[in-house]
């Protein structure tokens, strides 16, 4: 029989003890695999979803909430500006491109955002089928959109007020579907996009009937800055000497993963603990099994094993126990993430998924096995120093 083979009989001879290493080093390595799944995966799509945003222009009011949003559109908007006052700035000599947002609406929980064609070509978005809107009240839907409400080119349906479900719905002014986008694995896939001017004409009656004039206006710029100088100037020339507000994007997202880290690092502290209490309770299961079956030890010495290959054997048991203990840990991990992210599926933008490996992973498991081997050390020692003679005589005894 060979050392591996007798280590697993040794592991299933002590089901008890077994399942309890197997269950502490799968709960502190699915605890710290599933918080490095998801930091990974929020901040590849804060990325990606900043990506080529360098400005988010809007009302005064939380810089974070205007990022949240106008790019991740998981927050209400702080509020509408003038037009006239967006134009102006989108002819900034140090704006390259802006692209205008006019948000208030949802269909089903999605989004209906007023935008321009820019928009999508800033995601790399490409058509499925259909093509873009022209004429209001024509809309192109992302793909999840489509997807999930089973639409089609030529279909029609009506957005209700706010950006979230439950809404009283604009029945008078329904939505003709022209174009359905390619997925792209950003929040566009969850978007329906259509015109400025029918999100206009969609909230217009409401003014009019209470005899009111209304102005023209968005919710928010996506700004692109034409030179690195714009970085410095333009942020604090729009804060300070007009009525808008400008936040970065990249500034307000490393200000919110900080905040969010704290917490990541306890949950990592408490995930660590977990893996430790898991090696203690190695060294103390294989402890006690050595005291058990010293004569055991001895009879294998006396067969012809060396001390290295008991050593190596208790060694070996150790491994295995955090080895099994982590990859179901992993497991469980994979498995939380992805269904975390079917169940938050509309809310969370699809982020969440346990399809993905995250490289920290292949430390944590490495720094698991190296614990649980070295918690064994101490056994394996008192293994490899095992007196025959000595033992075997006391069993005779």
């Amino acid at each position: 029989m060979t050392l591996l083979r007798l280590a697993l009989a040794y592991l299933v001879a002590r089901p008890l003890a077994t399942a309890l290493t197997l269950a502490s080093f799968a709960l502190g390595v699915g605890t710290i695999a599933l918080l490095l799944i998801g930091a990974d995966q929020l901040e590849r799509a804060a990325k990606q979803g900043a990506k080529g945003i360098d400005l988010v222009v809007g009302a005064k009011g939380s810089p974070i909430q205007l990022v949240l949003s106008s790019i991740f559109h998981v927050d209400v908007p702080t509020g509408n500006i003038p037009l006239d006052e967006a134009d102006r700035l989108a002819k900034h000599p140090l704006v390259r491109s802006a692209v205008p947002l006019a948000l208030g609406d949802s269909s089903d929980g999605h989004r209906i955002v007023g935008t321009t064609p820019a928009l999508p070509a800033l995601y790399g978005a490409q058509l499925r089928e259909g093509r873009y809107w022209q004429a209001p009240m024509e809309a192109t839907l992302g793909a999840f959109v489509a997807e999930h409400d089973k639409a089609k080119i030529g279909g029609n349906f009506v957005g209700a007020h706010g950006v979230t479900s439950g809404g009283p719905e604009h029945h008078d002014h329904p939505y003709n579907v022209v174009g359905i986008l390619k997925p792209t694995g950003t929040v566009i896939d969850r978007l329906i996009l259509t015109s400025i001017e029918s999100v206009w004409a969609v909230h217009e009656e409401h003014h009019q009937g209470a005899g009111e004039a209304r102005p023209r206006e968005i919710t928010a710029l996506l700004i692109s800055y034409r030179s690195p100088l714009a970085a410095s100037t333009l942020p604090r020339e729009i804060n300070g000497r007009t009525a808008l507000q400008a936040a970065s994007p990249a500034y307000e997202m490393a200000r919110l993963f900080a905040v969010f880290g704290v917490a990541l690092d306890v949950l990592r502290g408490f995930g660590a603990i977990l893996i430790l209490g898991a090696a203690i309770g190695v060294f103390a299961s294989l402890t006690a099994a050595l005291e058990a079956r010293r004569t055991d030890m001895a009879v294998l010495r006396a067969l012809g094993a060396s001390r290295a290959k008991v050593l190596g054997f208790v060694l070996i048991e150790g491994t295995i126990s955090a080895l099994a203990g982590s990859l179901i840990g992993l497991a469980l991990a994979h498995g939380a993430a992805e269904i975390i992210g079917h169940v938050f599926e509309d809310s969370a933008g699809g982020v969440l998924s346990g399809a993905t490996w995250v490289g920290g992973e292949t430390w944590l498991v490495a720094l698991a096995v190296a614990t649980g081997a070295f918690a064994a050390l101490i056994p394996a020692l008192r293994a490899y120093r095992t007196d025959v003679a000595a033992t075997l005589a006391e069993r005779r005894g």
